[in-house]
């Protein structure tokens, strides 16, 4: 724990890996995501008001969106606040695009196979970006595109949620990780919290702009406001 585990791999990242684990992975990250990744607190501080100030129609980049399940959630929560909002989920995986597609559609909600770096050349432009459990998938390198990425998409706010690397975090998730048989839940999240940032890790390499908070107790996100 003291290190990031870098070259540590995740199972459902294998192309190859077992197609039905893998959908009931897609499937529980539902449940993991509501009840652990702090995303309704980040959705009524972060971006239900500035919805509510601006009044217009906001839009919403859901970058690395798996199967779909968070781009849904905020589009519900928008709509019950009577806000309207557009969310467009990318991922460069053609199994997690194929997926979230197949969920029962949600109007507003859109999923693409894309990068980051293809809607910056298409110009492409969003009141709020946001990624969660990505950041610790990426190298340094990949880390300062994906933030450059993030700053020229968005125009209010760049949000990056994501785990925070500790003993307490590896030994609690391994625990509640068990009532999700048959996926890649539990050992995936293990190898993602061991390849998760600290905080003074992630502070050291975000650029100007970019500030370090925590969400949770075992998260933390990684914000540019513009307002």
């Amino acid at each position: 724990m003291r290190q990031r585990a870098v070259k540590a791999v995740e199972l459902m990242d294998d192309p190859d890996c077992d197609a039905r684990r893998l959908q009931n992975t897609y499937r529980q990250f539902g449940v993991v995501n509501r009840a652990l990744s702090g995303w309704r607190r980040l959705y009524v501080r972060e971006l239900r008001p500035l919805m509510v100030a601006h009044k217009t129609p906001a839009t919403l980049l859901d970058i690395g969106s798996g199967g779909g399940d968070l781009a849904h959630l905020l589009a519900g929560w928008a709509r019950r606040d009577g806000l309207p909002l557009r969310v467009t989920g990318i991922d460069p995986d053609a199994r997690a695009t194929a997926y979230a597609r197949g969920r029962p559609p949600k109007p507003g909600v859109e999923f693409r196979q894309a990068h980051s770096a293809d809607l910056v050349r298409e110009g492409g432009r969003f009141d709020f970006v946001i990624s969660n459990h990505v950041l610790h998938h990426l190298s340094a390198d990949e880390l300062q595109q994906l933030l450059a990425d993030s700053a020229a998409l968005s125009t209010r706010k760049a949000l990056h949620n994501d785990l925070r690397r500790s003993p307490a975090a590896y030994a609690l998730f391994s625990a509640a990780a068990l009532p999700f048989p048959h996926s890649y839940i539990r050992k995936d999240g293990l190898t993602s919290i061991r390849r998760s940032y600290t905080p003074a890790e992630l502070a050291a390499l975000a650029p100007p702009g970019w500030h370090v908070e925590a969400t949770t107790a075992f998260h933390q996100v990684l914000a540019l406001r513009r307002t």
